[in-house]
């Protein structure tokens, strides 16, 4: 099978000092089946390569002749078995109670906001729910989430703020 690709270049981004995570996180969830993306930065984009893997592509990098990189993103076999792995523990459709406990992370520097989250996680109790405020989506916390057995609900509100509920152990009853 052919993949077509959808071209992103993020290197003006990164010259300028911004941080294109979001856009291209933005891109990917854009894709039709079977397409793949080819995203151009200043550097070898390896923290990339485990998010975009866990949610069903492998990579193929190569240092161009300024020093950038050109990485291609196929989309494997096991996209579908990585998509619905990833969803599993929001599938919990039941109401939710209200928060408990509520944090506002927008400020952190990563990993913090992470390390905050999962800490205030193991203060609380089964049932109980959790909501925090980021500036980006947690690519790294949500398999974190899911591997403690909580269930999670989440997405993006105003002004680019993703905003997250978890619900401590849900996601274990809904596996049980």
């Amino acid at each position: 099978m052919t993949t077509t690709f959808v071209d992103l270049d993020v290197r003006p981004v990164l010259r300028a000092g911004g941080e294109p995570f979001q856009e291209i996180m933005q891109t990917v969830a854009a894709l039709a089946p079977g397409q793949g993306l080819r995203l151009f930065a200043t550097f070898k984009p390896v923290p990339l390569f485990g998010v975009l893997g866990s949610k069903g592509f492998s990579y193929e990098a190569r240092e161009l002749e300024n020093g950038d990189w050109e990485v291609l993103f196929r989309p494997t076999e096991a996209a579908s078995t990585a998509e619905s792995a990833s969803t599993a523990p929001r599938a919990d459709n039941s109401e939710w109670p209200d928060p408990v406990r509520h944090l506002d992370n927008r400020e952190l520097d990563p990993p913090e906001p992470m390390v905050r989250i999962l800490a205030a996680t193991e203060a609380m109790k089964e049932g109980e729910v959790l909501s925090a405020l980021l500036c980006r989506e947690p690519v790294f916390l949500l398999p974190e989430l899911a591997k403690r057995g909580h269930a999670w609900r989440g997405g993006f509100e105003d002004e680019g703020t993703y905003k997250i509920l978890v619900r401590i152990g849900a996601a274990k009853k809904a596996v049980a």
